[in-house]
């Protein structure tokens, strides 16, 4: 096999999650948003801007010893709207799905209005939206109704 010039770039991991077909360049986003790196986390392998058939460029992140939870997906797909997660035990894929956009977003990103209730301080309101469209998502605030575009919503995550 000296002459086949394929070869796995990224290292596989023994456990955890794989984040797959990540809208290109993003995936510092959902790093932001999983609140990683951190002090117990570690091998996080973030792989941007490679080639993809499917998307052209796509990211790839794989966390070592870690299941996302449910939440953590839900934010995920605000980002990664055709993101598929892949969990692996023992080296192989256990659970592969394609991530989905509920139709409710809770406290993940802030409405854009500044006289939205959310935004008074002496209001202890959580931000709550309601899905517009998945790809791109839009999502509008449920109190305004101020309709937070795509680029709107990863402004928030820079």
């Amino acid at each position: 096999m000296a002459n086949d010039k394929s070869e796995l770039k990224i290292k596989a991991i023994e456990n955890g999650t794989v984040i797959d077909h990540i809208t290109a360049n993003k995936t510092l986003h959902i790093l932001k948003i999983l609140g990683l790196p951190d002090n117990e986390t570690q091998n996080i392998t973030v792989a941007m801007n490679v080639s993809s058939k499917e998307l052209g460029r796509k990211d790839i992140l794989k966390i070592e010893n870690r299941e996302l939870d449910h939440k953590e997906l839900n934010q995920v797909a605000l980002i990664a709207p055709k993101a598929t997660i892949n969990i692996i035990r023992d080296y192989k894929p256990v659970k592969k799905n394609k991530i989905v956009l509920p139709n409710k977003i809770t406290s993940i990103i802030k409405c854009t209005n500044p006289k939205c209730i959310t935004n008074y301080e002496n209001e202890p309101i959580t931000p709550i939206f309601n899905v517009v469209t998945e790809n791109p998502p839009v999502v509008r605030c449920h109190y305004c109704e101020k309709l937070i575009e795509t680029e709107d919503i990863y402004k928030q995550f820079e």
